[in-house]
């Protein structure tokens, strides 16, 4: 099933508030991204719906196998794009924003023949 480039944000936020939160609530991917909390709490519904992340009773978001797929996926195309676009020369911040558009768009394919040739 195909994942809207929003739901992979969203995963990918949820993966790396992870690495520095002991425990990820809708408030904070709300910060995070600079959204309203009611937004974030609807696209929660649609993962949690889609089996992408469960929510416990006191409303801590836990990646599923399947969403922590995605979110490692999308993750690490970013980092190895944003790192990339950086050696060629780009600036930091237009190369994470440029990473941020590409990561959702590129095919399993290429994004292997890119990273390949970076590694």
């Amino acid at each position: 099933m195909a994942v809207s480039e929003s739901s992979e944000n969203y995963l990918e936020t949820i993966l790396i508030l992870s690495k520095s939160h002991p425990v990820v609530r809708s408030v904070d991917v709300a910060e995070e991204l600079g959204f309203k909390k009611s937004s974030v709490s609807v696209a929660m519904k649609n993962l949690r719906e889609r089996e992408h992340i469960t929510v416990t009773k006191e409303g801590y978001i836990y990646l599923t196998e399947s969403g922590r797929e995605i979110a490692e996926m999308i993750y690490e195309r970013h980092q190895l794009l944003s790192a990339w676009l950086v050696k060629l020369g780009v600036d930091e911040e237009i190369a994470a924003e440029d990473a941020c558009k590409i990561e959702h768009v590129i095919s399993k394919e290429s994004f292997d023949a890119i990273k390949k040739h970076v590694k």
